[in-house]
């Protein structure tokens, strides 16, 4: 296989339909835009709707589906059955399978929720010289269950999730104003420095993704991230919902300048 990171997003895909799942799809296809996934059904669909715009650090929408529809349309023609390389079924707000391949869970009634990743703005990072910890170490990016609540609506509520990149102090700048350029994406980091100021008791033991090692003089940066849907559901137990794998995304065909502010 090519270097994932020169891949095009519908060679990805590609081989993402085939059943190969990558540890984390944080470098693939270098400069396009990276999305997270929710689909619940119709009569969920409101209030996921309404929970992503009161958290919209968190949960930055990109395209809704109509309900039954398994197509991305307007960020890229892409299955959201098998287009992702990886996929978590919850049923009561458990977690009973994770695959590669859901066309078999797919229902009639699923309207799906594509929301924006903070991978998109890590070549953007990269670029203006800020290392990329988890990219170096070949890991998934961290990320948390934090102590903030996020605003609820309707039957969805929970915590806010968070990725932490490592990042140099006198870099830590520079980290704020690129990311701040891509709300779409989440944005500026939502907090710097103590982890405990979110509720964290310990950075080597994320809940979702891998621990990171730090460089001398590096400071723990964080990001909302769109694995908070996931913790809704967790949280809120509802019937039925489809989710991506965290750190394994819908890699859209939407190239990064196109939602730059």
């Amino acid at each position: 296989m090519d270097q994932p990171a020169i891949l095009t997003p519908s060679q990805a895909r590609e081989v993402f339909r085939t059943g190969e799942t990558p540890v984390t799809t944080s470098g693939w296809c270098r400069g396009y835009v990276q999305a997270n996934l929710l689909a619940v059904p119709r009569d969920l669909a409101f209030e996921a709707l309404l929970f992503a715009v009161r958290n919209p650090a968190a949960c930055p929408l990109l395209e809704i589906t109509d309900p039954g529809d398994p197509y991305a349309r307007e960020v890229a023609a892409a299955d959201l059955r098998t287009d992702l390389p990886a996929y978590r079924i919850y049923q009561d707000g458990v977690l009973v399978a994770e695959t590669p391949d859901v066309t078999e869970y797919w229902r009639d009634d699923l309207v799906a929720f594509l929301i924006g990743c903070s991978f998109t703005f890590e070549t953007a990072l990269a670029t203006a010289g800020v290392p990329l910890r988890h990219v170096e170490q070949g890991r998934n990016v961290p990320m948390y269950v934090t102590s903030r609540e996020c605003r609820p609506a309707g039957r969805l509520a929970g915590p806010l999730v968070v990725s932490m990149r490592p990042v140099p102090a006198a870099l830590v700048d520079v980290a704020v104003e690129v990311t701040a350029r891509y709300p779409a994406m989440h944005g500026a980091p939502v907090h710097i420095g103590d982890p405990a100021e979110l509720g964290i008791a310990d950075l080597a033991r994320p809940q979702f993704g891998d621990s990171v090692e730090f460089e001398t003089g590096d400071v723990p940066v964080f990001w909302a991230c769109g694995v908070t849907p996931q913790a809704a559901v967790m949280a809120s137990a509802p019937p039925f919902a489809i989710t991506h794998a965290p750190g394994r995304m819908l890699i859209t065909d939407r190239t990064e300048e196109t939602l730059v502010t």
